[in-house]
């Protein structure tokens, strides 16, 4: 039996969050959150959210130079009250960069749950490094802040300045049968597209912040898109997903866990795609279709 998708209006993957968008203050103690991480934050999807774009690195594949909106935002999510929460999220580290944050993500008792790429032929080379917490918000955003520190992320995060809309966000959105949005040349959808509910440690896990499927697709000329993200989906969907992919031409570049001890398993499918845009929504739309 299909499940219903569930669509959601967060850009959950860390190959996706750019923008420290927090339109209205989120109050105590979210807001105090935030100034630790040197960033602002959003409640969306049943969680607070924090991103911290790496607008200092400037990637390539092949001769594609990658948006950050499209490949290269950090993030963290905090769920649950803020005495006793859970968080989770991304970092987008620099090959120097990944042995000292592993060190001091050990020494902050955070754990780390996936370190892998979600690219291939990028450069520089890039790690994405997921980890999961619990306890005191504040606490954990101090633990996290000192993690960050090692890095070469831009903080405090200043706004991005406004773009104009350059992808036709009219075909994105209705190709693939999902709402989102778009800032300069990039759109970006995500959909939890796993049924019922995922536990952690005993923990339900908030379905946006653990284990949404997050498309982001760029234009980069008149006839040309790339596209990247993961399709989240239980073990009995990784062919059909797989076999979508590839029948399109679209790459799948990593296949791999983002959570440790979750129930039920789930499996995290990372992708390129490049090539005329009507082409490559097809192609995702396909792989959609086949999560579904």
């Amino acid at each position: 039996m299909n499940a219903r998708p569930i669509l959601l209006t967060v850009f959950s993957l860390g190959a996706a969050h750019t923008v420290a968008s927090a339109q209205t203050p989120l109050g105590a103690p979210w807001d105090s959150v935030g100034r630790i991480l040197q960033t602002s934050g959003s409640a969306t999807g049943g969680y607070y959210r924090y991103t911290w774009p790496r607008r200092d690195l400037t990637l390539r594949v092949g001769d594609v130079t990658v948006s950050p909106a499209l490949a290269l935002g950090a993030w963290a999510g905090f769920s649950g009250d803020a005495v006793d929460a859970t968080s989770m999220g991304d970092l987008v580290l620099t090959s120097g960069e990944v042995k000292p944050v592993l060190a001091e993500l050990a020494r902050q008792q955070i754990a780390v749950t996936a370190i892998h790429n979600h690219l291939v032929g990028e450069e520089p080379k890039i790690t994405y490094v997921h980890f999961h917490a619990e306890g005191n918000a504040l606490e954990l955003a101090g633990r996290l802040n000192r993690v960050l520190a090692l890095t070469g992320i831009p903080r405090p995060v200043a706004a991005a300045p406004p773009q104009p809309v350059t992808i036709d966000t009219a075909l994105v959105f209705n190709t693939l049968g999902l709402r989102g949005r778009a800032q300069g040349a990039v759109a970006q959808v995500s959909v939890v597209l796993v049924p019922g509910t995922v536990t952690m440690h005993g923990r339900t896990v908030t379905p946006a912040l653990g284990y949404g499927t997050p498309i982001n697709i760029q234009v980069v000329g008149p006839d040309r898109a790339v596209a990247t993200g993961d399709f989240t989906v239980l073990a009995a969907k990784v062919a059909p997903v797989f076999e979508a992919l590839t029948t399109h031409g679209i790459t799948a570049t990593a296949l791999h866990s983002h959570l440790v001890g979750a129930e039920p398993t789930l499996y995290y499918m990372h992708f390129w795609a490049d090539g005329p845009l009507t082409d490559v929504l097809r192609g995702l739309r396909s792989a959609l279709d086949a999560a579904r």
